[in-house]
């Protein structure tokens, strides 16, 4: 490929990401909105830890063909996943280094970017980026929610199931509203969960979890060691009876303590 000079940008084809944009100071989104990019990002980064390989991230200039410094299109995702990748920090995401297109985007709609979403980006999702999976959701109104898999090149819709789930093919979780208070803001949030339905927990709600089951461990033990000690002063009372019969029958502390294999200095502390 011969390389051509962008003398405005002042960068050489095919750029890196160290040469590419990654801000234009012009993404600016409600505080909800930004919360709720942490909720899915955080979430996943959190699922993807327990994996060897994947990343995900938000707002971040998704790069995927050289049309896009010619028209300065740099417009990336909320938020999105990619598969089989290392997990280090990026600049942006750029298809052409990376070797990968996402696995799973989701645009979070708003009175100005819902047509667009729903319109023309997933089109670039499907032709142009070939996403395998493309979810929306507006947080300000839970209802208007969807999700779309690819197959044979168009955009198929999911349906959501008997849990109210959309359920991601490529990840194996699923996409649930999820009522509840999240960094003090209490709304429907969208959130991954298992198949079965859990949550995948926030750092925050994985630290709690902890602390409950740490929790529950010292109560275990403390019970465990309460009947220890109550089975123990039971054992304690039927020997001091069995003494006190004993040397009630005229049987000398040698015998009793022949017959019980108990001391001697044993058998006077019970019969004191």
């Amino acid at each position: 490929m011969s390389e051509t000079s962008f003398v405005e940008l002042d960068i050489k084809l095919p750029p890196t990401a160290a040469e590419l944009p990654s801000e234009d100071n012009k993404n600016m989104e409600t505080q909800r909105h930004k919360m709720q990019m942490d909720l899915l990002i955080d979430t996943t980064e959190i699922w993807l830890a327990q994996k060897s390989e994947g990343y995900t991230s938000g707002n971040m200039f998704v790069y995927f063909s050289l049309e896009q410094i010619r028209n300065r299109d740099f417009s990336g995702p909320d938020f999105f996943v990619v598969l089989g990748v290392p997990n280090r920090e990026r600049l942006s995401w750029v298809v052409w280094e990376e070797g990968k297109a996402p696995d799973v985007v989701i645009e979070l709609l708003s009175e100005s970017t819902a047509r667009f979403d729903k319109n023309e980006k997933k089109l670039i999702y499907q032709n142009q980026l070939r996403v395998p999976e493309y979810y929306w959701f507006d947080p300000f109104n839970p209802n208007d929610w969807a999700g779309f898999h690819l197959k044979g090149g168009t955009y198929q819709a999911l349906r959501v199931n008997d849990e109210d789930q959309l359920v991601s093919r490529s990840l194996n979780l699923a996409l649930v509203r999820w009522y509840g208070n999240y960094r003090g803001v209490e709304t429907t949030w969208l959130r991954w969960a298992t198949l079965e339905g859990e949550l995948i927990p926030t750092l925050a709600e994985r630290e709690r979890q902890l602390a409950n089951q740490a929790q529950q461990r010292a109560e275990r033990e403390r019970q465990l060691a309460n009947q220890a000690q109550q089975r123990a002063e039971q054992v304690e009372s039927q020997l001091e009876g069995i003494v006190r019969r004993m040397l009630s029958q005229g049987m000398s502390v040698t015998q009793v303590a022949e017959l019980t294999g108990l001391s001697e200095s044993e058998i006077e502390r019970l019969r004191s």
